[in-house]
C-alpha cells in the first residue's frame, strides 16, 4: 500500500486516478483548494486544502508521502493553461523541501512534444486549433524543466494523442518519446486506462527521471 498525495483530484484524469488507487487499496490524500468540490467518500481517502502554485502547500502535502501525484493540467480550460509550467516548477521546489525523505512525483504531462512517425512531433501537425496548441507547449516547458532537475525522483506520463473517459480494460503498450498508435495510426487512451497505467507506475517504478507514455 502506497501514501499517495493527490494534486487535481477533481479533474477528469484526476479522478481516475483517484478511484483507480482507492480501489487498488492505496492511502490517497486529496489536496484540493475548495473541500466543497471532491465529494468522494472512502475509508482510506483523506481530503486537504492546498494549493499546487505554493512550494510551502506542496511541502506540506509531501510529508509522510510515498508518492505525490498532479494531475494538474490545461486541459478543464482556458483559465487552467497558465498552471501547467509553474505547478511543475512549485511541485519540484515544494518536494524538494520535503527533506531526505521526499516522496516520488509523477505528473499528468502532455502529447504534444512525442514524435509521430514521420519523425515530427504531435503539435506541427496541420490544423490543430491555438488553444490545444498552447497547452502542448506549456506541457512540452514543464518537461524541459523536469528534465533539468536532478534532485527529484520525478516522472512525467504523457497520455496517447486523443485522451477522453471510456472503459477501463487494463491494458495499454508503452513508450519513451514516440506517440503510441495502433495499427491504423490512431493513438488514444481512455482516461480510466491511463489511470491504470500511472497506478501501475506507482507500484512499480519503471521511469524514474524520465517521461514515458502509454496508449493502447
Amino acid at each position: 500500500m502506497a501514501k499517495i498525495a493527490l494534486f487535481g483530484a477533481n479533474g477528469t484524469i484526476g479522478s481516475r486516478v483517484l478511484r483507480e488507487a482507492l480501489d487498488r487499496g492505496h492511502q490517497v490524500t486529496a489536496v484540493v483548494r475548495d473541500l466543497a468540490k471532491l465529494t468522494e467518500t472512502h475509508p482510506n481517502l483523506t481530503v486537504t486544502t492546498g494549493d499546487v502554485l505554493d512550494p510551502r502547500s506542496v511541502t506540506a502535502a509531501a510529508q509522510g508521502q510515498d508518492v505525490v501525484v498532479s494531475a494538474v493540467g490545461g486541459g478543464d480550460g482556458p483559465g487552467h493553461l497558465a498552471t501547467i509550467e509553474p505547478a511543475a516548477k512549485s511541485l519540484v521546489a515544494g518536494v524538494r523541501a520535503a527533506g531526505a525523505d521526499a516522496p516520488r512525483l509523477i505528473a499528468v504531462g502532455g502529447a504534444g512534444s512525442l514524435r509521430t512517425p514521420d519523425g515530427k512531433q504531435v503539435w506541427d501537425a496541420e490544423g490543430l486549433p491555438e488553444f490545444l496548441l498552447q497547452i502542448m507547449h506549456a506541457h512540452g516547458d514543464a518537461l524541459d524543466f523536469y528534465r533539468t532537475v536532478t534532485d527529484v525522483r520525478w516522472t512525467n506520463l504523457s497520455p496517447a494523442g486523443l485522451i477522453e473517459p471510456g472503459e477501463r480494460t487494463g491494458a495499454y503498450r508503452t513508450a519513451l518519446e514516440d506517440l503510441v498508435a495502433d495499427a491504423n495510426g490512431k493513438s488514444r487512451i481512455s482516461t480510466e486506462d491511463y489511470a491504470v497505467a500511472l497506478v501501475d507506475e506507482i507500484e512499480k517504478p519503471q521511469h524514474i527521471g524520465e517521461r514515458f507514455t502509454v496508449g493502447y
